[in-house]
């Protein structure tokens, strides 16, 4: 596979790994393996206790550390040079050398974590890794960005729910048809483009889409439900016929229905297993059955549990 590096890769990287070391090393006074190691052993956040001969090894270059020796080598280091070097960021850049020596390019370049927690780096001067793919897989970089994308608004999805959006799409289409969509959508070709307006939004019935995102969310729920309760939907219409405060125009609806006996039929042999055997009608008075309310819906930014709140017929066996 491309992504898997070959020996004489790696071996390069490890060269570089020690090359650092023994920069560091200079620049600390060049101690010998045994005072560098009692310094270690003297330090209160020691991860390693390293010997002189690991020590020795690891400067040396005759055999690949563990990472619980190679960062107190360099905190110890980093704290003798003259002026003192930063331990913190010393350990972070001797990590991803550490990792590209073990794993190739890929691990000697930061996750997305570390980008958010330290940033792209090259406060020296140099350029990063990160640096130079940052600019590759930059829009900006490759193409104009549409004026009306630009427009503040509030964001309808949140970005972990983008991600799984984009994730999936990947996962479906391949990831070049993904992202030259995205590229397409970024110069201009985007929902709502041909009104005018970001996204189009404005002209969407958002009360339709809320209600329609709402039953989705229920029907989750009561899927989930039937699941673990396998006798929920006769308690919840037993429950349903009781209740003297449901609206005089939802119950005749659901009398009528009732009166359906081919849709009744449906409706007394949904589980979670045969629900997408049965119709929608079938859906609906189920739904009706085991919820009394839902909503109304909260800010598009809240996931869906609490976006749309559940008023259950017959409360959950944990919230009784």
């Amino acid at each position: 596979m491309a992504d898997t590096p070959d020996e004489y890769q790696l071996e390069n990287w490890h060269q570089e790994l020690v090359d650092a070391l023994q920069e560091l090393h200079r620049a600390a006074g060049q101690l010998s393996s045994r005072k560098v190691s009692a310094l270690i052993c003297e330090r209160g956040d020691s991860l390693s206790g390293a010997s002189h001969e690991t020590v020795r090894s690891a400067l040396n270059g005759k055999r690949m550390p563990r990472w619980e020796t190679l960062h107190d080598i360099v905190m110890v280091l980093a704290s003798l040079c003259s002026p003192p070097r930063d331990g913190e960021a010393e350990s972070g850049r001797f990590l991803l050398l550490w990792r590209a020596a073990r794993e190739g390019e890929k691990g000697g370049r930061k996750s997305f974590q570390e980008l958010a927690n330290s940033g792209w780096g090259g406060e020296d001067g140099t350029w990063t890794p990160e640096m130079v793919m940052g600019i590759l897989v930059n829009p900006f970089s490759a193409i104009q960005i549409a004026p009306g994308l630009a427009a503040p608004h509030e964001p309808i999805i949140s970005e972990d729910m983008w991600i799984r959006a984009m994730e999936k799409f990947i996962e479906e289409s391949g990831a070049e048809h993904a992202l030259r969509v995205l590229l397409h959508t970024l110069k201009g070709d985007y929902i709502g483009a041909v009104e005018g307006t970001p996204f189009g939004y404005q002209d969407m019935d958002r009360e339709a889409m809320d209600a329609y995102a709402a039953f989705r969310y229920g029907c989750q729920e009561v899927r989930r439900r039937l699941r673990a309760e396998p006798n929920l939907l006769a308690e919840s219409i037993r429950a349903m016929r009781t209740d003297e405060t449901m609206d005089r125009d939802d119950r005749a609806e659901m009398l009528e229905n009732e009166s359906d006996l081919s849709l009744m039929k449906e409706v007394m042999i949904v589980t979670p297993d045969t629900w997408d055997d049965v119709s929608e009608d079938a859906h609906h008075m189920v739904f009706g059955y085991l919820i009394k309310q839902i909503g109304p819906p909260g800010p598009l930014s809240l996931p869906d549990s609490d976006r749309f709140p559940i008023v259950w017929r017959i409360p959950e066996p944990s919230a009784k």
